[in-house]
């Protein structure tokens, strides 16, 4: 029977590639065949430019033949806009949008549609058309040059606040309201490094189901019992989760998903992704703290859809689900804390590349024999085919 793999896992495979790893090492590190990552970067490239893959070979033809006309449509919007970049004056993003313009024109040497050169330079085609039914006006061009100022205050005293500010383009010869200075603060994200927010403190709910595991964290076969557990980290682009489930025969972590908001979309996806990697297991007991994500319909449904057994343990009590915060200890000091993660893109593809291809098959663990978790399957695997 062909593995089962989730399009998530496939769009992070896809993601290692184009973030400068080699395909031999990512299928070296995910355990895929080569073949296999191919055609999911085949496929990435075709649902990035709108177009829904297909096996029929005279169809594929086509699609690789568009996406050379796309590429060359791409490079000539790129070369135009680093020249004209060079020599326009207006507030970006708006700056660009003539260049759209003419390079959509009928008459123009290389005719690039709005949609292409829209997406090529990171805008929507809403804006376009509608700077295009009124371009620039002179108050935005008045309240771009009023947040720059504003920005310059700022530096010169974080601490201040909206009303500091007022003062201070007063005293510069700007007439401006406090009402105007706090909206113009507000849209560009300036506010002072001394406010203070109020902390909000919630209760977690009742629990869905029993502890069925009592801190007793042992099986005897693989997909008896799963941990679950979420996570998150900060970067500069703002927090990322990740939910983790990981099967305790092993250790291994047989389903994950990475997003940036803590939903109860992210449990059931990670839920998901370790069903499908194990072949669609009925009867596992998953254990997990009394999280919302873990308490919501969404989850409960879940489980109940592909017949396990939800087990949950008490209010604040770390120890009984410790298991799996060792594991994400172990995350935060290999991955997380090691430095200052810019993007949430590039966080997210260093859990991905610690997980599969480190904790699962680099890092041997005592308690397994000095194995790795693939190391370790493998071998009872084949000693329970022997022994049958």
């Amino acid at each position: 029977m062909p593995k089962i793999y989730s399009d998530e896992f496939k769009r992070d495979a896809v993601a290692m590639v184009a973030a400068g790893s080699s395909q031999r090492q990512v299928c070296r590190d995910l355990g895929i065949s080569k073949t296999a990552l191919q055609t999911w970067i085949r496929d990435d490239r075709f649902r990035s430019h709108g177009m829904t893959p297909t096996t029929d070979l005279d169809e594929r033809r086509e699609m690789t033949a568009a996406l050379r006309r796309i590429r060359e449509m791409e490079n000539e919007v790129l070369r135009r806009a680093a020249a004209y970049l060079s020599q326009a004056h207006l507030p970006a993003p708006k700056m660009i949008y003539p260049l759209v313009r003419e390079m959509a024109a009928a008459d123009a040497p290389v005719r690039v549609p709005v949609a292409v050169a829209c997406r090529v330079l990171g805008f929507s085609e809403q804006a376009y058309y509608k700077w295009l039914r009124r371009p620039v006006s002179a108050r935005e061009v008045e309240e771009t040059h009023l947040i720059e100022v504003l920005r310059e205050l700022h530096e010169d005293n974080p601490e201040g606040g909206y009303r500091v500010l007022s003062d201070d383009l007063a005293e510069r010869g700007y007439q401006l309201s406090e009402r105007r200075v706090w909206r113009l603060c507000r849209v560009a994200g300036i506010r002072s490094t001394i406010t203070a927010r109020k902390r909000r403190y919630r209760t977690a709910g009742p629990p869905v189901h029993d502890d069925l595991v009592n801190r007793e964290f042992t099986a005897h076969g693989p997909n008896q019992l799963w941990l679950t557990d979420i996570t998150e980290h900060r970067t500069a682009q703002g927090k990322l989760y990740c939910c983790a489930v990981k099967d305790v025969y092993s250790n291994r972590i047989v389903g994950y998903s990475i997003d940036s908001r803590m939903k109860a979309r992210i449990a059931v996806n990670a839920l998901e992704m370790a069903i499908a990697h194990r072949g669609i297991p009925e009867g596992v007991i998953v254990h997990s703290d009394r999280g919302s994500q873990f308490r919501s319909r969404k989850f409960v449904k879940a489980l109940h859809t592909y017949n396990l057994i939800g087990s949950m343990g008490r209010v604040g009590a770390c120890g009984d689900n410790a298991a799996m915060e060792s594991f994400f200890s172990l995350l935060q000091k290999n991955v997380l804390d090691r430095h200052l993660w810019a993007t949430r893109a590039e966080l997210r593809l260093a859990i991905v590349q610690w997980i599969e291809g480190v904790y699962h098959r680099k890092r041997r663990q005592r308690r397994l024999g000095k194995l790795t978790p693939v190391e370790f399957e493998t071998i009872m695997m084949e000693a329970v085919a022997l022994a049958a």
